[in-house]
């Protein structure tokens, strides 16, 4: 297949209100988004919908998008999930029923990404989530079926997990781990179970396994066990306010082992809540953010917000690309052309090539491995595991 490339230098733009309608007369095209702009990870959300914004008015600025040989404006409309499944299912729904937007980006999480698919087959309005990195969030659990109009462009956690528990044991030299997970999140919990497969897979040993409810902010309890069972690693797959605040309290409570995470950990939020509580841990991140593919969008998001961009910039980026794309091969503004066209995505992003396999997840995408070194999360190498 045909590798097309879309240009990654389109560079920036405006600030909207949340569910704000700005299209105005004439051709348009509705772009839905949804994820977090209040609660723990907000940070990301707000950096998304900042990004697919941006992208908004960065089209409309050349004149719209070509489709079908007519010119067509794009316009955003977004709410606020709160981090919440049942708040991402009503944000789902009022944007296919009541905004008739064409397509939807987000949510960012598998907790609010999963619940939503069942309004986004019925409305047959394609979604492409951002960092939803669940499998059943693209795959029905009970029938294994491939939900028809979900996608994403992140890996998933099946190898997610497998690289990190690879990293573990064979970069890493670790030979113990223990586990500290949110029992209620779709995310946390996969990815423990998927490290801890492979962790045991290469002859290593998880010597603990401990959970807390989202929200919490006090884990001594849990974290007594984890220093009673003196592993050599912990593997924290959570996002990074929970990340930073139960390694501040490891440190406290007398606990030095390296801990290690996946995708939720990277943002600037980490390091600043966390201080030196994380120096010399690791986590699984996209793409460079210092590379050169990321510079011009970090640098004109930077210039515009006077702020870093989160992950989840870099994340909505591409899968504004993905919709677009689809559009203009799709020369439709229906769902069901455009969920179609989205099957035979094939493009290059600024997180890597975004093609896109049978269960509606890309292929072959590369994982980063960043290390907190002082005051930043810093690119150390990339990991590339085949079954």
């Amino acid at each position: 297949m045909r590798l097309r490339t879309l240009a990654i230098a389109m560079l920036v733009v405006s600030l909207a209100l949340v569910g704000c309608s700005g299209g105005g007369s004439g051709n348009v095209i509705k772009i839905g988004w949804i994820g977090p702009l209040t609660g723990d990870t907000a940070a990301w959300g707000e950096a998304e919908f900042n990004t697919v914004k941006m992208m908004v008015e960065d089209y409309n600025a050349k004149g719209g998008i070509d489709v079908g040989g007519k010119k067509f404006k794009l316009e955003a409309i977004g709410y606020d999930d709160k981090g919440d499944g049942v708040e991402a299912v009503n944000a789902a729904k009022r944007l296919t029923s009541q905004d008739k937007v064409s397509a939807v980006i987000g949510p960012q999480g598998s907790g609010e990404a999963i619940p939503v698919a069942k309004t986004m087959n019925d409305a047959k309005v394609p979604l492409v989530a951002t960092t939803a990195t669940n499998p059943k969030v693209t795959v029905a659990e009970d029938s294994k079926a491939v939900h028809p109009f979900m996608f994403r462009d992140c890996f998933l956690d099946p190898y997610q997990g497998k690289v990190a528990a690879n990293f573990a044991y064979n970069q890493l030299g670790k030979r113990s781990a223990a586990i500290f997970m949110a029992i209620d999140d779709p995310y946390s919990t996969g990815l423990a179970e998927f490290f801890k497969l492979e962790f045991e897979k290469l002859g290593g040993k998880v010597v603990e396994t401990v959970s807390f409810t989202s929200g919490e902010k006090e884990f001594r309890a849990p974290l007594t066990k984890i220093k009673a069972a003196k592993p050599d690693i912990i593997f924290s797959p959570n996002y990074y306010t929970e990340v930073a605040l139960s390694a501040k309290q490891a440190r406290e409570l007398g606990i030095d082992a390296i801990m290690l995470g996946g995708d939720g950990w990277p943002s600037d939020n980490l390091i600043s809540l966390a201080g030196n509580a994380l120096e010399g841990s690791w986590c699984i991140n996209h793409l460079d953010p210092d590379g050169e593919l990321a510079k011009p969008l970090k640098d004109a998001y930077i210039a515009k917000y006077k702020k870093n961009p989160e992950l989840n910039t870099y994340m909505a980026w591409d899968a504004m690309l993905m919709v677009v794309d689809a559009i203009q091969r799709a020369k439709s503004i229906k769902g069901v052309d455009i969920g179609k066209a989205l099957e035979s995505c094939d493009i290059q992003g600024i997180t890597g090539r975004l093609k896109i396999g049978p269960t509606h997840d890309p292929v072959g995408k590369t994982a980063w491995m960043l290390k907190v070194v002082g005051p930043k999360l810093v690119f150390q190498e990339k990991v590339e595991l085949t079954d």
